[in-house]
């Protein structure tokens, strides 16, 4: 029998792991008998974890919600996950920075030296923006990974596979610079030795190679700001911070009814019902949808281009409003 510290521990792990436990099935996971379970959840309710018992059939124990916060027990992954979702509330911008970083100040200082290690290898930038579809999922280890590399300073060679329909994945050589998370997706952002060019990589894609390589001295960011050169990698203007296309209009709505769903455009007021709205899109026509969804008149200021992808639209729309026109029946 394990000594009762041990199975102390053993015993909260499991309570932690589900939400109901039989006695009897608490009994056989632990190699003891029910009367040790009781006396073991009375020691657990001594150190302050509320454990209520109910009965029936099956009767047994559940971890219950209390008045105070217990001590917690967590195992090497939920620990790994806890301090990856701690380091990137810290960059929310929800307003629970400071009690985040406390918070995996407090969990850190808790760990094991092996696992100390592993989190403070983990690096990780956090790009605000909406998912707006469900992601892949990236095993912990490869994040793991990535992020030693990036705090390592250290050559990386990985097997990355791209979109759907591609050839099969091809062989990358890096030096890791950032790892980052954009519209709930992680990337890495890296140095690409053989393209001699900045690259952003799905870190979903990527099949890490081990060893890693020599060590290597950190590159200049371009604009030297992470989350500004992803933000406008994803928008096609190759790090310049800006949108490829952008348009001027003005819109026969308030300011104020506009500036509620306007993230990075600049909205002018022009009267109680009319603003000017300076917009950024990836390509002229999505500007102009994007300017339409607002469900209001507006004019085009410039320039010819999103003037050209409005009558595009709007030819488009007239189209798919009319109908087919009809095949007479045949001549019997």
């Amino acid at each position: 029998m394990p000594k009762t510290s041990a199975r102390l521990l053993s015993l909260l792990s499991l309570l932690q792991a589900r939400r109901d436990w039989p006695g009897s099935l608490l009994a056989d996971r632990l190699d003891v008998s029910p009367r040790t379970v009781r006396r073991d959840v009375d020691r657990l309710r001594e150190l302050g974890y509320p454990i209520v018992a109910f009965k029936g059939p099956d009767g047994g124990y559940r971890l219950d919600a209390g008045a105070e916060l217990p001590p917690l027990l967590f195992d090497d992954e939920q620990a790994v996950a806890l301090a990856i979702a701690l380091q990137i509330a810290t960059a929310t911008g929800a307003g629970i920075e400071e009690a985040a970083a406390r918070a995996l100040t407090t969990v850190r200082q808790v760990m094991p030296a092996r696992l100390r290690h592993r989190i403070d290898t983990l690096q990780v930038t956090a790009v605000e923006r909406t998912a707006i579809r469900p992601n892949p999922q990236v095993g912990s280890s490869v994040i793991m990974t990535l992020s030693a590399a990036v705090h390592a300073r250290e050559v990386l060679r990985f097997d990355h596979t791209p979109v759907k329909d591609s050839p099969g994945p091809s062989a990358r050589r890096v030096e890791p610079h950032h790892l980052v998370t954009w519209g709930g997706r992680w990337y890495l952002v890296a140095w690409d030795l053989d393209r001699e060019d900045w690259r952003t990589f799905r870190a979903d894609r990527i099949t890490p190679r081990t060893p890693t390589g020599p060590r290597f001295t950190p590159r200049e960011l371009p604009g030297g700001d992470v989350a500004a050169f992803v933000t406008s990698r994803f928008q096609g203007s190759a790090g310049s911070g800006g949108w490829p296309c952008r348009g001027e209009v003005i819109l026969d709505l308030p300011a104020a009814a506009v500036s509620r769903h306007i993230r990075d455009g600049v909205v002018e007021e022009l009267g109680p019902d009319r603003c000017r709205l300076i917009l950024g899109s990836w390509s002229w026509p999505g500007l102009a949808a994007a300017i339409g969804s607002f469900d209001a008149g507006f004019e085009v200021v410039g320039p010819a281009e999103l003037k050209d992808a409005v009558a595009c639209l709007a030819r488009r729309y007239a189209n798919a409003t009319t109908d087919p026109p009809t095949t007479p029946p045949p001549i019997q």
